[in-house]
């Protein structure tokens, strides 16, 4: 009999030991990776900060949210790849990588299409900008929001104030086949690498000029090893905030709910700030004195946007005329 009590007392304790372990794994947060490429201080960085910050209050003890800027975790040529594997949950990696999960995508590399970041936003916000972010689903990939980072300027060891002075120039781009024909049609060479080379290609001369915003110009010191850069505002350089689809769907409803209100949020953050940091960032370079901005005349401008608008209807096939159409419309809504 004694013997017999003490194996109930042994198997409650072991049943309680278990439950308790159950429990205490049930508290445990979720842990999510947010993996970006750029600085803490840029729209990205300051948006993807404003998530993790909001998603952890607004979901005590259910999330923590690691961001990981720079790098650290995976470039964005890696990233797409190990987030549907499950390493990690959020990127946002810039439009430019999406061509291979819907070529339409590649409507935001075309070069001169958009005026300025509000046609841009407006163009973002339409149905058709909207119908983008669910159209790679069945690909595993779900986009959330749209973040600015701002127009692309050029840079180079030389004032770029016609598309003649850029021939035979070596410019460092994405994996983007629009921007490959960008660049062939002012006779330039094109080269694709990874964003966290740029730095020591153009140290190293093995790249004589690139095109970023003002954000990543001076976050990433790229003025200090170009001497000239150029206003073209010529392209937009913004990004897509993914998640696996199967991951985000199955989330537990108040978990999804929340993240996805806090995502409006870093959203609203990340795009107020681009606009404070493009104007913040060229100032700081024009004050540097290290490299020199150029601007462009009314007339320039439009002698590169004639230079390049032909790469329009080289994609018009693949982007779809319709979609070209709802992204030009966008300029004509000021």
């Amino acid at each position: 009999m004694r013997h017999l009590f003490k194996g109930l007392l042994a198997a409650t304790a072991l049943t309680t030991g278990l439950l308790g372990a159950a429990v205490t794994a049930q508290a445990a947060p979720m842990v999510i990776k947010f993996s970006h490429v750029v600085a803490e201080n840029t729209p990205k960085g300051l948006g993807a900060q404003h998530f993790a910050a909001c998603s952890e209050k607004k979901l005590p003890g259910k999330v923590k949210v690691e961001v990981y800027p720079n790098s650290q975790l995976f470039n964005d040529e890696k990233v797409m790849e190990v987030m549907l594997l499950g390493d990690v949950q959020f990127a946002a990696p810039s439009l430019s990588k999406f061509q291979s999960y819907n070529p339409a995508m590649q409507v935001f590399d075309l070069p001169f299409l958009f005026d300025d970041l509000a046609a841009v936003d407006r163009f973002q916000r339409s149905d058709a900008g909207q119908g983008l972010l669910k159209s790679m689903q069945d690909k595993g990939v779900l986009g959330l929001a749209y973040w600015h980072n701002g127009m692309k300027q050029l840079s180079a060891n030389k004032p770029l104030m016609t598309p003649a002075d850029a021939k035979g120039l070596k410019f460092r781009i994405q994996a983007s086949d629009v921007l490959s024909a960008q660049f062939d049609a002012i006779s330039a060479a094109a080269i694709k690498k990874p964003f966290s080379e740029v730095f020591t290609l153009l140290q190293t001369k093995a790249v004589d000029g690139t095109e970023n915003p003002w954000s990543n110009t001076y976050s990433q010191k790229f003025f200090e090893v170009q001497s000239d850069i150029t206003e073209t505002d010529h392209g937009v350089l913004d990004y897509l905030v993914v998640t696996s689809a199967e991951w985000w769907n199955d989330l537990p409803d108040d978990i999804r709910q929340g993240l996805s209100g806090c995502m409006d949020e870093a959203t609203k953050v990340a795009n107020e700030e681009a606009l404070k940091i493009a104007l913040a960032d060229r100032q700081k370079i024009i004050d540097s004195g290290v490299s020199k901005v150029h601007a462009l005349t009314p007339d320039q401008r439009a002698a590169w946007r004639d230079a390049m608008k032909p790469v329009w209807q080289k994609f018009e096939g693949v982007v779809g005329k319709d979609l070209l159409a709802s992204a030009a419309k966008a300029n004509a809504a000021k």
